[in-house]
């Protein structure tokens, strides 16, 4: 046997694992390196009465059919204000979705959200998320132009250039919001960005919180661009910080005075709002909602949920993990 491949593999597994505690792994995700302002922004909470706006999406495949994938997406958007939560839930959405009907499915759906059918139809994997990420930047376009002098949530970040977000889309929503004299954050609940070889939001300064952690440098590669300023945000005592992007269009000190109203407008634990949390929690499917789905789908529409056998399973036994982790 050639022998040179095992051992190439094997000199890479040495050497990736020495490289855990070596602090100045960096890997190469911008055209400029990451810098990370250790030195924290402290924040006193403002106490100034603040609408308080939230936006999250989710989608889920509810079955497969003979021909094809069924689909369900569901958006929601809470309000914080004077001391009471409102939520308005959109959908759910039923959709089925075969390889004869995903290109007219999804250009409709852009049409409708954004009067576009440029972008390139995904594959019938793919159609839940991205599907469910159009009527996310729907509601988020529609509470920018809604509400005013308010605090919006995202959930992610303000990168654009990407299939889920392109550039014109983000760029018309911040625009509107600061025409209403919104500010909107987008709170990361996971980050690739590293500092020395960690993630940004394992810095933990000798500061009490709450405080930001401020970061210069981030360069992107074309065609991914950087609409909002990215911080580290410690807004609690205990091990919890999240990546947050702020629109780069908004003057530094509004910044944050921003977050400093989001602390005493909403409720935060974990440095985590209580809107965004919420907004999650509603529009998630639970499996009784499942089940219901079904069967309406059969029901009133005829639709027939086929149970098609996992291979790996059926072949592996205990030891299949399935297709999708194949």
């Amino acid at each position: 046997m050639d022998t040179a491949l095992p051992r190439r593999l094997t000199e890479l597994s040495i050497h990736s694992l020495k490289q855990v505690n070596n602090p100045t792994f960096q890997p190469n995700m911008a055209e400029a390196p990451l810098q990370l302002k250790l030195t924290p922004i402290p924040l006193k909470p403002r106490k100034q009465e603040t609408i308080v706006a939230a936006v999250d999406t989710s989608s889920i495949r509810i079955g497969e059919t003979a021909t094809g994938t069924l689909i369900a997406i569901r958006g929601a958007t809470v309000y914080k204000q004077n001391r009471q939560y409102r939520y308005v839930r959109v959908g759910p959405f039923i959709l089925h979705t075969t390889e004869e009907n995903k290109h007219e499915v999804y250009a409709a759906l852009q049409h409708s959200c954004f009067n576009t059918t440029h972008e390139h139809t995904p594959n019938l994997l793919q159609m839940p998320m991205r599907m469910a990420n159009y009527l996310e930047k729907w509601l988020q376009a529609t509470l920018a132009r809604n509400t005013k002098d308010s605090l919006i949530l995202f959930d992610g970040s303000l990168t654009s250039g990407t299939p889920d977000t392109p550039i014109r889309q983000l760029k018309e929503t911040l625009a509107t919001a600061r025409q209403r004299r919104n500010t909107v954050l987008a709170f990361s609940k996971m980050t690739t960005l590293r500092f020395n070889g960690h993630p940004i939001t394992d810095a933990q300064p000798n500061h009490k919180p709450p405080y930001l952690l401020e970061t210069t440098g981030l360069k992107p590669k074309p065609p991914i661009v950087l609409l909002g300023d990215v911080y580290v945000a410690r807004l609690t005592n205990g091990n919890y910080a999240f990546r947050v992007d702020i629109d780069k269009e908004v003057l530094f000190q509004e910044k944050i005075e921003a977050i400093e109203k989001l602390l005493t407008n909403d409720l935060i634990a974990q440095s985590y709002p209580e809107t965004l949390r919420l907004a999650h929690i509603l529009c998630t499917f639970t499996a009784n909602e499942v089940i219901a789905i079904q069967h309406l789908a059969a029901s009133k529409y005829g639709v027939k949920i086929i149970q098609k056998p996992d291979m790996h399973r059926l072949l592996f036994g205990p030891f299949g993990r399935g297709e999708n982790n194949a």
